[in-house]
């Protein structure tokens, strides 16, 4: 009985995640290995040929998919620095005391609570390049939607304000977990701020830093709402997420196999990513 005591309380989660988690994924990459409609009876096994299609130069799945996922890597590129580094100088400003420091810490966060919807129709209007808000504040006719490299600044930008106080608490939690009596000693070995700064406090939130940083790659690299609401993948598909490619070729097009295999394509690179972070940072601690 005490051996069955463990896997009695873990049961639930465990029914959980094989319900909504590990039966979905074994689902999904059995769909991936078959011609998949889904309003066609017959879904006839083709093996590996969806995969084999992505990584054949010249075939029709090839290029698009290739495309969108360059796009994504763009946004991610230019989004996960802005996400870590942003965030990390608000949260020291926010850790600081001065008066107001409350009201000043939901205002940062707020945003985030709103809906991609609404953050996406309320940025179009403003950012549209024919009636938005902005371009009538600066007298310009700027194509802040419809143009490169500006749809990826709209987006970014967007990304930034929108989820930026998320990554802001949780780089405020690290810095009030920290010791304060690390800085009084770096204080009395004649450490100035920029010293307590790259000695004391980077080190100390190498942990919050590794999750910072993996959730805003896993979290940018799918980019769905803002460029489908927003841009439309415009221009000529340059901005179209791989994400939302793959929701194209899956509820468009009718072809779940193929969207399936993209997704799983998709999630190996995802998983070589987030290991390459947890290597990188693993290494600069034993350094």
């Amino acid at each position: 009985m005490k051996r069955a005591t463990p896997w009695l309380f873990l049961a639930p989660y465990l029914l959980l995640f094989s319900a909504f988690v590990a039966a979905p994924v074994l689902y999904g990459l059995w769909m991936s290995l078959h011609n998949w409609d889904q309003f066609l009876p017959e879904k006839p096994f083709i093996g590996l040929e969806n995969y084999a299609n992505l990584f054949t130069p010249g075939s029709a799945k090839a290029g698009p998919f290739w495309d969108a996922m360059l796009a994504t890597g763009i946004f991610t590129l230019f989004s996960v620095p802005l996400l870590v580094v942003l965030p990390l100088g608000v949260a020291l400003l926010l850790n600081r005391r001065f008066k107001g420091r409350a009201v000043f810490r939901a205002i940062y966060f707020a945003p985030y609570v709103l809906g991609v919807v609404v953050v996406s129709m309320v940025f179009r209007f403003v950012l549209d390049p024919n009636i938005g808000a902005l371009n009538h504040l600066l007298g310009t006719t700027t194509p802040w939607t419809t143009a490169l490299p500006w749809a990826w600044v709209s987006l970014i930008g967007m990304t930034v304000w929108w989820t930026l106080g998320f990554n802001a608490v949780i780089y405020l939690a690290g810095l009030q977990d920290i010791d304060r009596s690390l800085y009084d000693a770096a204080a009395v070995d004649g450490a100035g701020r920029w010293q307590q700064f790259w000695n004391v406090t980077l080190p100390s939130l190498r942990p919050v830093t590794v999750f910072v940083v993996t959730v805003t790659i896993l979290a940018s690299a799918n980019l769905f709402g803002q460029s489908y609401l927003m841009t439309q993948g415009a221009p000529e598909e340059r901005t179209r997420s791989a994400i939302m490619f793959i929701a194209e070729e899956g509820f468009q097009d009718f072809n779940l196999g193929s969207a399936a295999a993209m997704s799983y394509v998709l999630a190996m690179f995802l998983m070589a990513l987030s290991a390459g972070v947890f290597f990188f940072f693993r290494k600069r601690g034993a350094a």
